[in-house]
């Protein structure tokens, strides 16, 4: 038996160790079995380039779970993307990216390729198997979803997101410090989540409870209220821009700064419009995504308020790249652990999906079909922990329905 591992799209703080628990469990099981890892996802497997997982890897891998980031690498490659893969030097002319894919796994004689990524990668995963399948190939694929803003329809929580959360939260524990730097302060904490405002949400929470864990001294001005969180911003709540600044402005005279988390899509729609009304070309991925990383969500919001809130000192950081290279915090670990077993499981039983907490089945852990599989799944704003929050920073009335 020979399988192969494939890492793909973004970094998410499970990558690593469900590649550990995989080979470790598969070694256990399966120690006559090979394992290559296809560099830097879909990009590798179209240009054959692999490595072979030594005696050494196997017997290590636990080593893995200690880490961040993949140890195979990733890349944003969609098979199905045609003049993508020509234009990146992936294929030549011609040729299709699917059928390439597949004339490198049969070359390489993989029995089962496991996927690791978001609703693009397994999507594409199961583009692949459904070629091979037509083409008399019979590959087992099965993917664990990644991706830290946990938008995967219809699976509950998806790898990494709880550790993407915590660090990010940690990471804007220092940040808040800045507050004290200026009188009148205006800090922009931008999260990632594109359509989806769960990280965001979840992120604050997480941050709420360390200062809940906190003991501050006002007679020094070492205030909670400074620390505190004064807005959320996230795709699926609609913002009133003016009614926002007069309330910050009215915060900012009050305590002497504002704090703002901000999901990195919040504002998407204004901020492209404005973008395409100059005359600037909005680039896009090879999904069709929009580079956020290049239209800066976090210095479009500063624009807004700054000025209009009478700020002396205005900062935008990311916690992205800082919490989605963790290493995974014990509640993913587990869930990694849970889902990589059962990855396996259903691999020598030869079931194709992607293995996650299936909403629409009782919430039970199993290995969802593909063609339930998609992303832009939003986070639901009218949960209880979410209302609350918003309700005591004040964003939102207590008489609200």
């Amino acid at each position: 038996m020979k399988i192969a591992f494939l890492t793909a799209g973004g970094l998410a703080p499970c990558l690593s160790a469900s590649i550990g628990r995989l080979v470790e469990q598969y070694y256990l099981k399966f120690p006559d079995s090979k394992m290559i890892g296809y560099l830097n996802g879909y990009k590798g497997l179209l240009m054959g380039n692999s490595i072979n997982f030594t005696e050494q890897v196997k017997i290590n891998s636990k080593v893995l779970y200690n880490f961040g980031g993949s140890p195979i690498g990733n890349s944003r490659v969609k098979l199905t993307n045609i003049d993508d893969c020509i234009n990146n030097g992936y294929i030549k002319r011609g040729e299709l990216p699917l059928e390439i894919a597949a004339k490198q796994l049969v070359d390489d004689e993989v029995d089962i390729l496991h996927t690791i990524g978001g609703d693009d990668t397994n999507t594409t995963a199961a583009d692949l198997a459904k070629y091979l399948e037509e083409n008399n190939y019979n590959l087992t694929v099965v993917g664990l979803p990644k991706t830290v803003d946990n938008d995967v329809y219809p699976i509950k929580q998806t790898l990494g997101a709880w550790t993407a959360a915590e660090q990010g939260a940690s990471f804007f524990r220092n940040i808040a410090n800045e507050n004290t730097t200026n009188s009148r302060s205006l800090i922009i904490h931008e999260v990632m989540g594109r359509n989806c405002g769960w990280l965001t949400a979840a992120t604050a929470l997480e941050y709420k409870k360390i200062l809940d864990a906190e003991t501050f001294l006002p007679e020094i001005l070492i205030e909670r209220e400074r620390w505190d969180i004064d807005a959320i911003y996230i795709p699926e709540i609609e913002l009133n821009i003016e009614k926002e600044v007069s309330r910050l402005r009215m915060m900012l005279d009050k305590k002497g700064s504002v704090n703002i988390f901000l999901s990195e899509g919040a504002g998407l729609k204004s901020i492209t419009s404005e973008m395409e009304s100059r005359g600037e070309k909005v680039n896009k991925d090879a999904f069709g995504h929009v580079r956020l990383d290049e239209i800066n969500p976090g210095k479009w919001f500063a624009k807004q308020f700054s000025q209009r809130i009478d700020a002396e000192k205005t900062l935008v950081q990311k916690s992205g790249y800082y919490a989605r290279s963790a290493k995974p915090c014990e509640k993913d670990l587990k869930l990694i652990f849970k889902s990589a077993d059962l990855a396996l499981k259903s691999a020598v039983k030869n079931q194709s999906g992607v293995v996650g907490i299936d909403e629409q089945n009782d919430n039970d852990l199993r290995c969802i079909e593909f063609e339930r599989i998609k992303g832009g799944k939003p986070f639901n704003p009218e949960v209880g922990w979410f209302q609350e929050m918003l309700v005591e920073i004040g964003q939102l009335s207590k008489n609200k329905n």
